[in-house]
């Protein structure tokens, strides 16, 4: 059972590792300016694509289901990202979104009856404060319109991802990721257009190369091993790998576009890492034998 969930644990942890890649595609290969394009190209056409595939739409109930879900964990959360991201620098808009474990831990208390243990807490703690030594400069600028909609953004991802979990989909894992994808970027197409106007005219080879990575790998694939994973471990266990997004972020912009990588910051990803580790660890059930010999005593 053990080795079944450190394979569960792997696998998902591969969605906040490719999101984290998305700084990288975003700087090199896509039109300066257009953040709200890309968050549109990610959700939209890979929900078509995924309801091509599957050829299955909501029924009942989960048409109302679906676009909860699609607006939470993905229109309104990457439309706060967005006004984050330009309002904050990215050190401290990174820093305030590492709540989100915390925010799930006590969601999943409430919704979820899932205990919220003293661990969990320490471990949500030390993922901020180890994202902070990671990305946080001495010079950054806090901005109150900024910093409420990271917050606002962690706050609706981490209701996206506990509903998520207390609202098990009958239909396929990639049917219920592709109403996810569309409901959320329907809800972005009108944002994008009245923000950023049309798309570009012409589009570079390296464009069309970005955003098709971020429309297949980054949100097809991605999303869907997400709520693959939250199908099978608690949503806390899967919030917490969220914090590899900054790690993989800061590893590729020195190993691929040499910036500088000082001690705090890899101290930071070591506290980050040591946090997410713990958050996977579950308490030991006691054996049939000591639970009897428990009730005796008592």
């Amino acid at each position: 059972m053990l080795r079944n969930q450190t394979g569960v644990v792997l696998l998902t942890a591969l969605t906040p590792s490719i999101w984290g890649t998305t700084y990288l595609v975003t700087t090199e290969l896509l039109p300066p300016d257009r953040p709200l394009l890309a968050a549109l190209i990610r959700a939209l056409p890979a929900g078509l694509l995924l309801l091509a595939i599957t050829r299955r739409l909501p029924e009942g109930i989960w048409w109302w289901r679906a676009l909860v879900l699609g607006a939470l964990n993905i229109g309104v959360f990457f439309a706060l990202l967005f006004v984050g991201a330009y309002r904050l620098p990215g050190g401290v808009a990174a820093t305030v979104g590492a709540v989100q474990p915390l925010l799930v831990a006590l969601l999943s208390a409430g919704l979820l009856a899932e205990r919220l243990s003293l661990r969990t807490a320490l471990s949500a703690v030390a993922g901020v404060a180890g994202v902070g030594l990671l990305v946080l400069r001495a010079d950054a600028r806090l901005d109150a319109l900024g910093v409420a909609a990271a917050l606002g953004g962690a706050a609706v991802m981490a209701t996206g991802v506990v509903l998520s979990k207390r609202w098990r989909s009958p239909a396929p894992l990639l049917a219920t990721t592709g109403w996810q994808l569309v409901a959320g970027g329907l809800l972005l197409l009108p944002v994008a257009l009245l923000v950023e106007g049309p798309p570009p005219a012409t589009l570079t080879a390296a464009n069309l190369a970005g955003y098709a990575y971020l429309a297949v790998i980054g949100s097809a694939f991605a999303y869907a091993l997400w709520f693959w994973g939250l199908g099978r471990l608690t949503a806390t266990q899967v919030t917490f790998l969220g914090l590899l997004s900054p790690v993989v972020a800061t590893a590729l912009g020195w190993l691929v576009l040499g910036q500088h990588l000082t001690a705090a910051q890899a101290f930071g990803a070591v506290v980050v890492l040591a946090a997410l580790v713990a958050a996977q660890l579950r308490p030991a059930r006691p054996r049939p034998a000591q639970a009897v010999l428990a009730g005796k005593e008592s």
